[in-house]
C-alpha cells in the first residue's frame, strides 16, 4: 500500500544518532554508521525524528510500504519502559491519531500495564502546545494605531496559489508559518510590505510533498529575487524552512534565503541570511 513514511538520505546522514531518541516506536537504528529505517511496520510517518536531524537527512515521502501496525509497535515500545510508552502516547495524541492511540491503550490494558494518562493529555511535550496566558498584561501601546494592510495578492495559502500567477514574477517572496502574523504585532509593515506572501503550517497541513513541488515551480518559473521564511520558535515550525530549502534545491536555482524566528511573545529571536 502507498502511505507516508520517512526516507533517509544516506549521503547527508553522518550517523550522529540524534534521531533515535525521538523515535519511541523504535523504527530507527544506527547501523554501519548510518541511521536506518529497520521496519516499515514501526514507522508511523508522522516525522517526530525530522526536527532532531542536524544534517536535514530525513524527510517524509509517500511510497509503497507495509501498513503501520500499532499493536506490533507497542510490543516494541513496552520493552523500553514507562518513559518511552508515555512519549509514544503523547506523540499519537499531539498528531490527532486517535485510532492508533485507542489501539495502544488497548494493548496496555491487555497486558495490565498502568500509565498516568494525565501525563499524556494534560502536559503537552511540544512547546507549540504550551498554554500561554497574557490576557491580564497591560498593552504596550497606549493608543489605537491604524495599520493598513500591505497584502497585495490573493490567495495566500500555499495549497491554493497558482505558481504561474503574475504577482510571483521577479518577486521578493515571503513564506510564513500561519501563526507568525498573529504573534508579531507589526507583521504587515515589517514583513509583508513590498513582498508576495504564501502561508502554511508544516505540522498540521496535509500534502507537504505538494508544498515542496509548488514552491519549486514558483522558484523555477518566476525569477524570484529573495525568499524570507518567517517561522515561530517552536521546533515543528522549522519544517517550513526545510521545505523551502528542498524546493530550491530541486529547482536548480540559487536564491538568497532570510530566516526569521519569532517568539511566542511576539519578539524577533533571529533574523539572518542563510
Amino acid at each position: 500500500m502507498k502511505r507516508k513514511i520517512i526516507e533517509i538520505d544516506e549521503e547527508k546522514c553522518n550517523g550522529c544518532g540524534n534521531c533515535i531518541p525521538n523515535c519511541p516506536e523504535g523504527a530507527l537504528q544506527i547501523i554501519d554508521g548510518k541511521a536506518r529505517l529497520i521496519s516499515d511496520l514501526f514507522c508511523d510517518g508522522l516525522g517526530a525524528c525530522i526536527g532532531s536531524c542536524p544534517q536535514d537527512a530525513i524527510k517524509i515521502v509517500e511510497k509503497e510500504a507495509e501498513p503501520y501496525n500499532e499493536k506490533k509497535t507497542m510490543e516494541n515500545i513496552i520493552k523500553q519502559g514507562k518513559n518511552t510508552i508515555i512519549a509514544h502516547l503523547k506523540h499519537l495524541h499531539e498528531h490527532g491519531e486517535t485510532e492508533y492511540l485507542k489501539q495502544a491503550l488497548e494493548v496496555l490494558k491487555e497486558k495490565d500495564i498502568e500509565v498516568d494518562l494525565n501525563e499524556v493529555f494534560e502536559v503537552p511535550c511540544c512547546p507549540g502546545m504550551k498554554i500561554v496566558d497574557r490576557t491580564n498584561e497591560e498593552e504596550k501601546v497606549g493608543e489605537n494605531i491604524e495599520i493598513k494592510s500591505q497584502l497585495r495578492q490573493w490567495p495566500i495559502q500555499l495549497h491554493l496559489v497558482n505558481p504561474n500567477a503574475p504577482y510571483f514574477k521577479k518577486a521578493d517572496l515571503l513564506v510564513a508559518a500561519d501563526c507568525t502574523a498573529f504573534s508579531y504585532g507589526n507583521f504587515h509593515n515589517d514583513f509583508i510590505k513590498g513582498k508576495t506572501i504564501i502561508i502554511g503550517c508544516p505540522k498540521l497541513d496535509q500534502g507537504i510533498d505538494r508544498y515542496i513541488d509548488k514552491i519549486k515551480q514558483i522558484v523555477k518559473n518566476n525569477n524570484i529575487n529573495t525568499i524570507t521564511v518567517a517561522i515561530m520558535e517552536v521546533p515543528c515550525c522549522s519544517g517550513l524552512l526545510r521545505i523551502v530549502e528542498e524546493a530550491i534545491e530541486n529547482s536548480g536555482k540559487k536564491i538568497p534565503i532570510k530566516k526569521v524566528v519569532i517568539s511566542l511573545e511576539g519578539e524577533i529571536l533571529e533574523e539572518s541570511w542563510i
